[in-house]
């Protein structure tokens, strides 16, 4: 199992998607690269995110990356929707090198590279949301998400 992480917005429609794709074995809401090592109220400067556990031998991170951009908008800095702030930026993030390495060679063979304002950065910290925000969107369907309902179920 490899892990990534994908910043989208507000998680939980992010999670929602994820989970669904071809080779994901486990997601989890969290918030990443914050200043401090605990959320505060104010978030400290964390981006919401979905850790996401995947087998590389039935979906690869390119494809991974292309599903993320499925739900984005990659050229839109520090809001998706509704959601605007820093904590709503976009970004990939890892400990491995090598998949950052990858993540930032496989956007960068898209035409549109030079506009796409996602991050692509080593996961510095990381701090799973509270339960409540676990899976949101299976437990309160009408909550808002950014993303429309048919990408949701598209997988």
């Amino acid at each position: 199992m490899k892990v990534i992480y994908f910043a989208g917005g507000c998680l939980w429609g992010v999670q929602a998607f994820i989970k669904t794709l071809p080779g994901v074995k486990m997601t989890e809401a969290g918030r990443a690269n914050g200043k401090t090592k605990t959320l505060a109220v104010d978030y400290d400067g964390y981006a919401e995110c979905v850790k996401t556990k995947y087998d590389p031998n039935i979906v690869s991170l390119e494809q991974l990356i292309d599903y993320f951009f499925e739900i984005i908008n990659p050229y839109s800095l520090n809001k998706q929707g509704s959601d605007v702030g820093k904590k709503y930026r976009t970004g990939i993030y890892s400990k491995n090198p090598n998949d950052l390495k990858k993540a930032k060679e496989h956007i960068g063979k898209r035409n549109d590279c030079d506009r796409i304002v996602v991050e692509v950065l080593p996961l510095t910290n990381y701090v799973k949301s509270a339960e409540e925000h676990q899976d949101r969107l299976e437990k309160c369907p009408d909550d808002y998400c950014h993303i429309p309902k048919k990408l949701l179920n598209k997988y």
